[in-house]
């Protein structure tokens, strides 16, 4: 399995982006998608999640209401749509698989991409 994510950048405050996690080798509905944030110093924190087939989406309570995952199977890819951005959001940004259905934890997690890095600024 190998993930690539993209779409980070630098937004202001209230801004939005749209975070991509392109998948390949991934047996579909095997999996659950995960996006983790972290910042120097920190454990990689959980996101938001989502089955690869579809539904079961989690979210941390700090970005419930802002940011939606999503999938798109016939691309192959995840997406984290980014909205109404604050300081605090900024972080390196990661995708990850898990065979854990609505796994939290970063280490029930198998395979990571190499991340990417949003920064807001207030």
């Amino acid at each position: 399995v190998q993930l690539q994510a993209s779409g980070g950048g630098l937004v202001q405050a209230g801004g939005s982006l749209k975070l991509s996690c392109a998948a390949s080798r991934l047996t579909f509905s095997t999996y659950y998608m995960g996006w983790f944030s972290q910042v120097p110093g920190k454990e990689r924190e959980f996101v938001a999640g989502i089955r690869w087939s579809g539904g079961a989406e989690r979210y941390a309570d700090s970005v419930k209401d802002r940011f939606t995952i999503s999938k798109d199977n016939t691309k192959n890819t995840m997406y984290l749509q980014m909205n109404n951005l604050k300081p605090e959001d900024t972080a390196h940004y990661y995708c990850a698989a898990s065979t854990f259905e609505g796994a939290i934890w970063w280490r029930s997690y198998d395979y990571w991409g190499q991340g990417t890095e949003v920064t807001v600024s207030s």
